[in-house]
């Protein structure tokens, strides 16, 4: 597949009547990047609070926990690390391939926060920590937590 710069020259050549070399190098094609990490084996995402089937109040501290890993803020590309990601009431999942969209339902830590205050609605939750690279891109293989429910008084 040609460049657009490539074909540009070559249209205003021929359109010129520019002689073009023909042993003329053409630049490689750059090779394509992926967006995805490499997370090491064994890295987790866990919840240290609330626990499962835990029953909290309207405004509580959800703390995120990770082994294997370390965390470090969106936007920096460094080995092994990634940050959080909080999905609640996340029915449709998230793709592994590309950035986490940032909804009500996807909170972002890009700061590199462990920790935050919510505020939910009285009833039955979903929560689940899916850790993002520095694109905001689960690692592959995702660290994903298991998804903990909890009851809102």
């Amino acid at each position: 597949m040609f460049q657009p710069a490539i074909v540009a020259a070559l249209v205003f050549a021929m359109a010129n009547g520019v002689a073009m070399a023909s042993d003329a190098p053409i630049p490689p094609t750059p090779e394509p990047v992926s967006l995805v990490s490499v997370s090491p084996e064994g890295a987790e995402v866990y919840f240290i609070s609330p626990a499962d089937g835990e029953t909290v109040d309207g405004t509580f501290t959800v703390r995120f926990g990770l082994r294997g890993m370390g965390v470090a803020p969106a936007g920096a590309d460094l080995p092994n690390t990634g940050h959080h990601h909080l999905l609640i009431d996340q029915k449709d999942g998230f793709n592994p391939s590309l950035p986490l969209p940032m909804t009500e339902q996807i909170r972002h830590f890009g700061g590199g926060q462990t920790e935050t205050t919510l505020t939910l609605s009285p009833g039955s939750h979903t929560l689940q920590l899916v850790l993002g690279n520095h694109l905001h891109v689960p690692h592959n293989p995702p660290v994903v937590s298991k998804i903990i429910t909890i009851t809102v008084r």
